[in-house]
């Protein structure tokens, strides 16, 4: 507590507002020279009732806002504790509710807001609408699917996930198709090697990759394909520029082999995209992949430009499901605009329960979404990553595990999981602003070794 300061908490009349009382009681009670302004309404929730009888025995002082006249003024310096609104909320604010929201964001004061900002829809789009800037947001005992969204970013400042005692059981027994991706669920995907191995058990992998301008990008996803723990990774390429994958890459294989069917023979898992040319040449080469190939496909970068024409010959695919990577931009030349993150990861499950494929949507909390319905959000990673080569290193990851033996939703979570996990080493140690693709591909050992 800072001497002079104020410390101003708004409660709606719900049990989010309840839980504002129960603070507000709380901080009363330890010497916080808390003011307390309740949203007058005819209708309150037995928990706010409850509390609010409490802070009357206790002769806190509430004071009840029933019009605009009866907003305080609020100090920039001040403390604001925001819990007027709560995952119940299913429609935008309107009326009192969002002048209020208005007028305290409008104080440029720190805002905590209580389990989620006023305002903000938990399973919906709020684009446009009156929502609390929080400074920092205290929530309870599971992410909120709100928070995976780029949209929502400036309001909910820095999200603090909090456990208050709830039981576990209940979380377990409930079906949900939204997930994060944290260490307690790739530790329980992750495959340790036994000792008695050679590198043919762990698959060989072939990545088309690569052009005359665009070697760099075969280069940092074979190294990475390498990295992640592929026995073997072939790179086809042009004879002219088999030298390069030789001299910078000497663990991997170069071939300019164009037989498909000799060059595909004993591959456990396929990348095409990163650096490859645009042409009918590899337009030709994918459907080849597609319609031939029954082995794991991971499409990626060109190659989701030459496939566009051609979406629905995935969901013959009935062997093995594709992986398709793309970020935002590729994502809605694949399949159109969208007016906001949530629209964009609904239609993302809607493609890949109609291609029978995972769409891995590239991003902050990147989206894994599956053919089952299910959506993971990726929970490591970070803004350093928004670099040139980083989607490669991802491609390279993910054809070395399905190389390997994962299944494609195991090699698409764990996957995701190490690439953002070597993403934080390397803005670690480099910085975010510092670091480079072929940063997070020499990470991935460290990422490793927290499994």
């Amino acid at each position: 507590m800072e001497p002079g300061k104020s410390y101003l908490l708004f409660c709606g009349n719900g049990n989010n507002g309840g839980d504002g009382l129960a603070i507000a009681r709380m901080l009363f009670n330890d010497g916080v020279p808390i003011k307390v302004f309740v949203l007058q309404a005819d209708k309150k929730s037995g928990d706010h009732l409850i509390n609010l009888n409490r802070l009357k025995e206790g002769n806190v002082p509430v004071t009840e806002i029933a019009t605009p006249d009866d907003f305080p003024e609020i100090d920039k310096d001040a403390l604001v504790i925001d819990a007027l609104f709560g995952t119940g909320l299913n429609n935008p604010l309107q009326g009192l509710a969002q002048k209020l929201v208005l007028h305290i964001n409008n104080s440029m004061a720190a805002i905590i807001s209580i389990d989620i900002p006023s305002g903000l829809l938990v399973d919906g789009s709020s684009q446009g609408q009156a929502i609390i800037t929080a400074t920092d947001t205290l929530s309870f005992e599971c992410t909120k699917l709100a928070f995976m969204f780029a949209e929502n970013a400036d309001y909910m400042g820095k999200v603090h996930l909090l456990s208050i005692g709830l039981q576990q059981q209940y979380y377990l027994d409930t079906e949900n198709n939204f997930a994060t991706i944290d260490q307690q669920l790739v530790r329980a995907i992750y495959k340790p090697r036994q000792q008695f191995t050679h590198k043919y058990f762990f698959g060989h992998a072939l990545l088309y990759a690569g052009s005359n301008n665009m070697m760099g990008a075969a280069l940092l996803c074979a190294r990475a394909c390498l990295r992640s723990g592929a026995g073997l990774v072939t790179v086809h390429t042009d004879e002219l520029q088999m030298p390069v994958i030789q001299t910078a890459l000497p663990e991997a294989i170069a071939s300019a082999e164009n037989d498909m069917v000799l060059l595909t023979k004993k591959k456990a898992a396929i990348g095409i995209g990163p650096g490859l040319a645009i042409n009918e040449s590899n337009a030709s080469l994918l459907l080849q992949l597609i319609d031939s190939w029954d082995g794991p496909l991971v499409i990626d970068a060109s190659a989701l430009g030459l496939l566009q024409p051609h979406l629905l010959r995935l969901s013959q695919r009935e062997k093995n499901t594709s992986v398709l990577t793309p970020h935002t931009g590729e994502f809605e030349k694949l399949f159109g605009k969208t007016s906001n993150d949530f629209e964009r990861m609904q239609l993302a499950l809607q493609k890949a329960a109609q291609l029978n494929s995972y769409i891995i949507l590239k991003g902050k909390n990147s989206l894994v979404a599956c053919p089952d319905g299910k959506a993971y959000f990726n929970t490591t990673g970070n803004s350093g990553m928004a670099t040139a080569g980083s989607g490669d290193v991802l491609t390279g990851i993910l054809t070395g595990l399905l190389a390997q033996g994962y299944s494609a939703v195991q090699a698409c979570l764990l996957g995701v999981y190490l690439h953002g996990l070597a993403g934080d080493f390397a803005a670690a140690e480099f910085s975010q602003e510092a670091m480079i693709a072929g940063d997070i591909t020499e990470q991935l050992g460290t990422a490793y070794k927290t499994l």
